[in-house]
């Protein structure tokens, strides 16, 4: 029984005449006086885009939403928020996470709507739906997009992301035609959905899932697939009786389930970026989560989803295996499985059956591929506030290494660069760039995977150790250091760095150091001048003015909540 009265009302039978304005004009659309008769309204939030190819076809999956709310006895009323596509947007569509959050937020405030179906799947939607619905607090459900189908070229499977960069590194150096790359580019990505590996969108999408926000088995089902649009049904009728039993994200999203979020993280191999959404969303709730604890869980989680990047397999092989409930099954020993989840059973309830049918993709507890996690956090004097590195992918002759740095100042001097075969560079070589955080770049692009340089291709060479204070993508790969904190444009020990300088990477150790005397380093950011400002109106002011670091999760400092008074 609901246990205290709808929301909706209160637009609908205000003793105003805008409460008749509201049932006339919602009369005009076609719908009988009755839907006004005591039902929940229930929005669905389509993050939509010709611009974002992962949701193009979220219009399908929100007209079946619909029919599991009328089936229920629910008034589903659709509506658009911004969507973001990182491949279509500049500089980077983590620029704008934090709008499309105020926007969903926004829209669950101020619209007569007493639950939310959140339809989201490219990588910066969920987090963003995530963010918005913890901070608005009404009743909510995720379905997630689904990844794509498989891609194949020349017999070979290939995942959007991943094996596109290691083609163009070939395609680079002439060996791969313009032909050849020509056909690969109408065979990359062969249908709706976000990438079919364990990138962003399929690390965060199963992370909504972990936290309990979607129905289990929701998160890896792809997106063509009959069966994305059967669970979209159900959880439009389950968002009706969440309605009915006031069960809201602050309900669910507790600190526990943020553990187990993370210790999900850990056991898939997923993307960096997942610290920095987790720590966001969890923010919203005024849970704090500290870089400490991811590496913590790090270090006692083992690694068992056998996914690209760092593994072998694609996301439809993940689905066929048994997905993330057979995932979740292998590490409930390490999870809080009194945990709930939307379906008003807890986590342990949800997932202690659920069966795998491969091994080779997702590995049993005791036998894993690795016994730590994909993502390690190193500390040092580079970054005193944390830099993350995904271990799984790495090289790992280099997770211990000394090199020489060879510096790019800004990203389009990068660019300008990297395909010289003069470029000085060898095996040993850490490549350095600065500039490239929240507010140097500006938005924190991913433009962490710096490219191989061509005159090391040239020479076979695949990996080297590469640092800055950007992001990368989740289907990106190598030994890459991340999220260097704080970054160089505010002042940060990154900006210390020169060409020349040895650097000790040290990730067993957890330690990223520069082998410069403290007092050098204390001279040279002395002198530091931070770059102007790239933005000084609109929402470009904004970000810069009020974003947060990359180990605070680069929310915005005024959408957390207020402490607690003591």
């Amino acid at each position: 029984m609901r246990k205290k009265p709808l929301r909706s009302r209160d637009w609908f039978f205000e003793k105003e005449y805008y409460a008749f304005a509201r049932r006339a004009y919602l009369r005009s659309e076609g719908f009988h006086a009755d839907i006004f008769a005591d039902k929940p309204v229930i929005g669905i939030a389509n993050s939509w885009s010709e611009l974002n190819h992962c949701n193009r076809h979220l219009r399908e999956v929100a007209e079946a939403v619909k029919r599991g709310v009328w089936k229920a006895g629910g008034v589903p009323l659709e509506f658009p928020t911004i969507s973001l596509g990182e491949p279509f947007i500049k500089p980077t569509s983590m620029l704008l996470r934090n709008l499309m959050a105020m926007d969903v937020e926004e829209c669950l405030r101020c619209y007569p709507l007493d639950g939310v179906v959140l339809l989201g799947g490219c990588d910066k939607t969920t987090p963003a739906q995530l963010m918005g619905a913890a901070s608005a607090d009404i009743p909510a459900i995720v379905v997630p997009g689904g990844p794509a189908l498989t891609s194949y070229w020349k017999n070979q499977k290939l995942g959007s992301g991943t094996d596109g960069r290691k083609l163009y590194d070939l395609y680079r150096i002439g060996r791969i035609t313009d032909e050849e790359w020509c056909e690969l580019e109408g065979a990359i990505a062969r249908s709706a959905g976000h990438c079919m590996v364990m990138g962003t969108a399929s690390t965060m999408t199963s992370l909504a899932e972990a936290l309990g926000m979607t129905l289990p088995g929701c998160a890896s089902i792809p997106a063509p697939d009959s069966r994305r649009l059967a669970v979209a049904e159900l959880s439009g009728a389950r968002i009706v009786e969440m309605v009915q039993e006031d069960l809201r994200p602050s309900r669910i999203l507790t600190r526990e389930a943020f553990l187990n979020a993370i210790t999900t993280l850990m056991a898939l191999g997923g993307s960096t970026n997942a610290v920095i959404h987790l720590i966001a969303i969890a923010g919203r709730l005024g849970i704090k989560l500290e870089l400490t604890e991811f590496d913590r869980i790090s270090r006692r989680t083992p690694w068992l989803a056998n996914v690209k990047p760092s593994g072998e397999f694609l996301m439809e092989d993940f689905f066929y295996a048994g997905g993330l409930p057979a995932l979740m099954r292998e590490i409930l020993p390490l999870l809080e499985g009194s945990c709930l989840t939307v379906n008003g059973k807890t986590i342990a309830e949800n997932y202690a059956a659920a069966p795998c049918w491969n091994r080779d993709v997702i590995r049993p507890l005791e036998a894993p591929l690795s016994g730590e996690g994909g993502i390690a956090v190193l500390y040092g004097n580079l970054c005193p506030r944390g830099a993350v590195i995904k271990q799984t992918a790495a090289s790992p002759h280099l997770l211990r290494h000394r090199g020489r740095a060879f510096v790019f100042e800004r990203y389009e001097e990068m660019k300008e660069l990297i395909e010289r075969e003069d470029l000085p560079v060898d095996e040993n070589t850490v490549l350095v760039m600065k500039n490239c955080g929240p507010v140097g770049a500006p938005g924190f692009p991913e433009w962490g995977h710096i490219p191989m340089p061509k005159v090391l291709l040239e020479r076979g060479i695949q990996d080297v150790v590469r640092i800055s204070d950007a992001r990368m993508s989740g289907t990106s790969f190598g030994t890459v250091v991340l999220h260097v904190a704080p970054e160089s444009a505010i002042g940060g020990p990154l900006a210390a760095v020169r060409t020349g300088d040895e650097i000790l990477l040290d990730v067993p150790e957890r330690r990223l150091e520069l082998l410069v005397e403290p007092e050098e380093i204390e001279r040279r950011l002395a002198a530091f001048q931070p770059p102007p400002p790239h933005y000084r109106r609109g929402y470009g002011k904004l970000f810069l003015d009020h974003v947060t670091q990359a180990d605070e999760g680069c929310d915005f400092d005024f959408l957390r909540p207020e402490p607690a008074p003591v």
